[in-house]
């Protein structure tokens, strides 16, 4: 059976011509959304994919109407293709239940496990030679050495910790953290 699925972003907009191809491409089932791609929670998927059994084949009018990132729609088309759910897109020309259609997304799946991997890599060579020239990643302290000899010498004339960590611009946990307690006895 052909299950449908077509998606709009917001209430303004129309879904017709979607709505017409799906008919066309003989989906028995049109589940609809009017709600942004980026959001998770969308009904009429939900429906669509608890209606989808094996050897059926889940139907868009085009890929993005599924989701934005081209990860999340191959994890997407992965999880249906375990499930033995064929998956087509009308104007984009996929059909997973085609030698030629399972090709064409394999390689799209190729291509984004390159470009992850390509990200991770670049990243770490990136974090390499920031570390060579001395750089460390994260925030900047917020105690500096010259903030913590003053914490240490206004504690040890009897300033309040809480005035302290005032007058330094930090957090009480903050100061704690530089100048524990127990080294204040």
């Amino acid at each position: 059976m052909h299950i449908g699925y077509a998606r709009v972003s917001t209430h303004e907009q129309n879904l017709d011509l979607q709505r017409e191809a799906l008919e066309k491409a003989e989906c028995k089932k049109i589940y609809e959304d009017q709600t942004s791609g980026i959001r998770e929670n969308r009904p009429g998927l939900c429906k669509a994919l608890e209606h989808l059994r094996e050897g059926d084949t889940f139907v868009v009018w085009k890929l993005d109407r599924l989701g934005r990132s081209l990860k999340g729609l191959i994890d997407f088309v992965s999880q249906l293709e375990k499930n033995k759910i064929h998956f087509k897109s009308l104007t984009d020309a996929i059909d997973t239940s085609t030698p030629t259609g399972r090709f064409f997304f394999h390689v799209m799946a190729s291509l984004a496990q390159m470009e992850r991997e390509l990200i991770v890599e670049r990243t770490r060579a990136g974090l390499e030679a920031a570390k060579k020239r001395g750089r460390t990643g994260g925030r900047k302290r917020s105690m500096t050495n010259s903030k913590i000899e003053s914490a240490k010498q206004l504690l040890a004339n009897g300033v309040p910790p809480k005035e302290v960590a005032q007058n330094l611009g930090v957090s009480i946990p903050t100061l704690y953290r530089w100048i524990p307690a127990s080294s204040l006895s």
